[in-house]
């Protein structure tokens, strides 16, 4: 019964979604017409909603929110936006029900804890997290997995792979996409961080990037109290990094801690390719002696070797500013589909570079430029990366912060030194050079010795008669619609009028009657009229609209 309620409850919840979405696009909805800053503000409107609706939803669709952030190609920008700042806070379950987790999951291990503290120091949908203390005197915390969550959690994965399949099945949002796909990739995911055992070794690994920098701290693993449901940590205390007023008053530089966090977060995709994907306000915090710590690993990002090395090709392309290369670079990466018109998107692309890499850089620019990458993507024939945009996201997060510690910081300003290395090779070898060169030296071998059979072909087909020229004038097509569409409404105004002087004749006649086959005529081609005067009238609102390109 109580599955049944809960599947009933996500259904609702589905529903309403599809229902206001349908609303939006109806452009009669829109109280003093249709504008596209009407729009913009609805949908701002629902994706609030979308994302109380998600923390209502409980612990399984708050990461699937999350996961649903890392999708600029399914979700309009702004929606992206709202759900990447997605933070749960639920209120914390009761101290004897830690307390028997920690028994059934730990055993006589559970003795060696003591002066558990009952007061969480957080709780989040999944897990809340207690200090402690160890009978050898270490101080700890301890990461404590709600109870019964793994049944929940299973059954609001199997209502998500009814939903996915029910999209699938719709014309207009089955296009283009693999709901079921993803579905499957979520609940792949979210049963992953489910295992605390998962978490415990991204931390150890995280931690041994940076063994040899005094300037980052991340607490270590406790294995032997660590399982499945309790991930055992160091206690690290420290300020909350946007808690400027604090930093000052224990004499640390809030400026000197934004470039320390820029530079860490710079070596983790430079150097190590292991990242914190999740680098929130929450999540960070600095030590006394202004050292910056890490907390919560169940979000961390990891970059292939081979998409660091592509990325190392966009790197150079962008620094030489060449937006031809960074788009072939972009397509190589399955970032952009095959076979599409590149023209629009090199501009695009240019326009981008252009603000993103012309000093004084602006405080913003990551942010910004993720922004324009979101809005390339979506709708379109891009597939970026789960990885890259977390990158992206992590980056303005990061951007964020920096600037509410010092106002001045800017990413793009402090990057160059640590992105020199993917400029200058594309791996760890001393034959990169020499190999980067043999590379592209075979790229332009292929293509020259391409360019005879392409132009043989060319030529082929325009000896055929099938090689087209089309051009697209947007003026001249709306001139033409309007004057089919006055010519069709002139047409049925025509037969109208006969319709009805020839009802007229007939009603004047010895036989009235007759009148009504003529009237009863008139009545479609009336209708068809009134349904052309009002598509014209679309029309005309339409085109007077700001930025309208129909």
């Amino acid at each position: 019964m109580l599955g049944l309620l809960r599947a009933l409850r996500i259904w609702r919840a589905v529903l309403m979604l599809l229902l206001l979405l349908w609303w939006d696009g109806k452009p009669w909805t829109y109280r003093g017409g249709f504008t596209a800053e009407r729009r913009a503000r609805r949908q701002q409107q629902r994706a609030r909603w979308l994302t109380a609706e998600l923390l209502s939803l409980g612990s399984a669709f708050i990461k699937l929110g999350q996961l649903l952030s890392a999708r600029p190609d399914i979700l309009p920008a702004g929606w992206v936006a709202e759900l990447a700042a997605l933070q749960d806070s639920v209120p914390a379950v009761s101290f004897d029900q830690v307390q028997t987790v920690l028994e059934r999951e730990l055993g006589q291990r559970c003795a060696e804890v003591i002066d558990l503290d009952p007061e969480p120091l957080g709780a989040a949908s999944l897990a809340q997290v207690h200090r402690a203390s160890l009978r050898s005197g270490r101080q700890v915390v301890l990461k404590v997995q709600r109870p019964g969550l793994d049944r929940l959690f299973r059954l609001d994965l199997e209502v998500m792979q009814q939903v996915a399949a029910v999209l699938q099945r719709n014309p207009s949002w089955g296009r283009g996409r693999d709901w079921p796909a993803m579905a499957r990739e979520c609940r792949r995911v979210l049963l992953r961080e489910l295992d605390f055992r998962v978490e415990a070794q991204y931390a150890a690994r995280f931690r041994q990037q940076f063994l040899d920098d005094e300037r980052i701290r991340i607490p270590g693993v406790i294995w032997e109290l660590s399982t499945r449901r309790v991930l055992c940590l160091d206690y690290l205390p420290g300020i909350k990094i946007n808690d400027r007023e604090a930093l000052l008053e224990a004499g640390i530089d809030p400026a000197a801690v934004a470039e320390v966090g820029a530079a860490s977060y710079l070596k983790q995709l430079v150097r190590f390719g292991f990242f914190h994907a999740d680098p929130h306000p929450g999540n960070l915090a600095v030590a006394s002696d202004g050292a910056l710590i890490y907390y919560d690993f169940g979000m961390m990002g990891l970059l292939s070797e081979g998409l660091r090395r592509r990325l190392g090709a966009m790197v150079r392309a962008a620094a030489a500013r060449d937006s031809a290369v960074l788009v072939e670079e972009m397509q190589a990466a399955g970032v952009i589909s095959r076979g599409i018109d590149v023209g629009p998107v090199r501009r695009l692309v240019r326009l981008m570079l252009q603000e993103a890499l012309t000093p004084p850089f602006t405080a913003n620019a990551i942010d910004k430029l993720s922004g324009d990458l979101y809005d390339l993507v979506y709708g379109q024939p891009f597939r970026l990366p789960v990885e890259l945009i977390f990158v992206m996201r992590a980056l303005s997060t990061f951007e964020g912060v920096g600037r509410s510690l010092d106002p001045a910081f800017s990413l793009v300003a402090i990057a160059k030194p640590y992105l020199l290395p993917l400029m200058t090779s594309s791996g760890s070898g001393s034959n990169d050079l020499f190999n980067e060169l043999g590379r592209q030296v075979g790229a332009l071998s292929s293509r020259a010795a391409a360019f005879p059979r392409r132009l043989d072909e060319s030529l082929e087909r325009l000896e055929q008669g099938d090689l087209q020229l089309q051009v697209r004038l947007g003026e001249s097509d709306r001139q033409f619609r309007r004057m089919a569409l006055a010519q069709q409404s002139i047409g049925q105004s025509v037969l109208l009028g006969c319709l009805a002087l020839c009802a007229a004749i007939v009603g004047a006649s010895a036989r009235p009657l007759w009148s009504i086959l003529p009237a009863a005529a008139a009545l479609p081609v009336g209708l068809g009229w009134f349904r052309m005067q009002v598509k014209i009238r679309r029309d005309q609102r339409l085109e007077q609209l700001p930025g309208s390109n129909r």
